[in-house]
């Protein structure tokens, strides 16, 4: 997802908290009227207004509320007291706007929220699917998670080139983990998202020399963090990764763990072993979270990733940490994202800017095979010819939990 943004609209308009709302009379029901109001960045008048759907979640329930915007682009919901999230998009041609707003607190009234939505592009390169969650050892007893993959896919009419792409995920690991990134504005209350996506752990990077792995349209790229070997040997519910279209993230030097990152399946070319850019902590597996990850894939533009690494204004400590480090990627950098919460728990908080992932995928659970994919938008893969995938940059909306991984057989 190329973006078209400016740091100083996004700090304005990124997050949403109860001191941006703004409270009319209160009722004396049990429930409570909440009006969201979709507000729009200057310079686009012309964006839909009407029908626009929008989703109010009662973060503590799970409860949801779906409605639609009238002309003047408002929507109105019966809640009863609690804490929501709210989330809308909407597209106009390869613009695509979202809004949220996490933890707003309604109670004991009528409440109207201002929702700002952002404004971002649908992108070329996407994630289709992420398996990340883990499977049953069975026959055996036992969990594992060895086999974590992701699959990109080519959403472009253009050819489109893998090479010097980025792959990373972002601090904290976890969706109900201690960030230091976000924060809250003393004043206004609004949350606040860095003016970086903080990567940590590692960069991992697409061989080639520009030219090398092309990928057509409508084209997937598997790409396995962990191994790139046949799991269903000795597991069932895994999968096989040890096929000649598979990239994977291995490098014995930085992580020479062989339980995560056994050595590549005979089908695997070397030339498909991903690059590791830096590497920070002192981990000897790749993390990435079995139950939340936030991950991107991105690509440097006007300096190459081993010498933006290379100056130590990129880099910054993780507060309270004396050896993690994250790389801080500039927004424009990032073509795609997605958001992962835990189901398990209701402390979810979103770590990616609206700018980047305005919603979230849920993870019901670990260990179960099941796998996030991104929904295929039917009416464009119809028109191109080719698999077309949503893309509105609002996991909510895009993503959806499968019972099982796409590439077990």
């Amino acid at each position: 997802m190329r973006r078209n943004l400016y740091i100083i609209f996004c700090l304005v308009l990124l997050g949403v908290s109860c001191e941006s709302i703004r409270k009319a009379n209160p009722y004396e029901d049990s429930l409570n009227v909440l009006r969201v109001d979709i507000v729009y960045p200057d310079g686009f008048g012309n964006a839909p207004h009407e029908g626009i759907e929008v989703l109010v979640e009662d973060i503590a329930s799970g409860a949801r509320y779906v409605g639609r915007t009238d002309a003047s682009g408002e929507a109105g919901f019966n809640v009863p007291d609690g804490l929501y999230r709210v989330n809308a998009s909407a597209k106009m041609a390869t613009d695509m706007f979202n809004g949220a707003a996490d933890k707003v607190a309604v109670t004991g009234g009528s409440v109207e929220l201002l929702l700002p939505m952002v404004h971002s592009k649908t992108g070329v390169i996407v994630i289709k699917e992420l398996y990340c969650g883990g499977c049953k050892k069975l026959p055996q007893e036992g969990n594992y998670q060895s086999d974590q993959y992701m699959i990109l896919h080519n959403n472009d009419y253009e050819v489109q080139y893998l090479d010097s792409l980025c792959i990373g995920t972002m601090a904290p690991y976890n969706s109900n983990g201690v960030n230091y990134f976000v924060s809250k504005d003393p004043e206004s209350g609004t949350t606040v998202y860095p003016e970086f996506v903080p990567i940590i752990q590692a960069i991992w990077q697409f061989p080639g020399d520009g030219r090398s792995f092309p990928l057509q349209p409508g084209e997937d790229a598997v790409v396995c963090f962990r191994g790139a070997v046949d799991h269903t040997v000795q597991y069932p519910l895994s999968v096989n990764l040890n096929r000649p279209e598979c990239f994977v993230c291995y490098n014995p030097t930085y992580f020479p763990n062989t339980e995560y990152h056994p050595a590549p399946g005979d089908m695997v070319s070397q030339s498909r072993y991903l690059d590791v850019v830096i590497k920070t902590g002192q981990a000897n597996a790749y993390t990435l979270s079995i139950s939340s990850p936030a991950l991107m894939v991105f690509r440097s533009s006007g300096i190459s990733m081993q010498d933006y690494v290379r100056q130590a204004d990129n880099i910054t400590p993780v507060p309270g940490s004396a050896v993690d480090n994250v790389i801080k990627i500039p927004y424009e950098w990032v073509m795609d994202a997605v958001e992962v919460f835990d189901g398990r728990s209701a402390d979810n908080s979103k770590r990616l800017s609206p700018v980047l992932d305005a919603g979230y995928v849920l993870q019901t659970d670990v260990f179960m095979g099941t796998s996030l994919m991104r929904h295929k938008d039917e009416d464009e893969s119809a028109k191109a010819g080719y698999e077309v995938l949503a893309d509105t940059n609002n996991s909510l909306q895009d993503f959806y939990e499968t019972t099982k991984q796409s590439l077990h057989e």
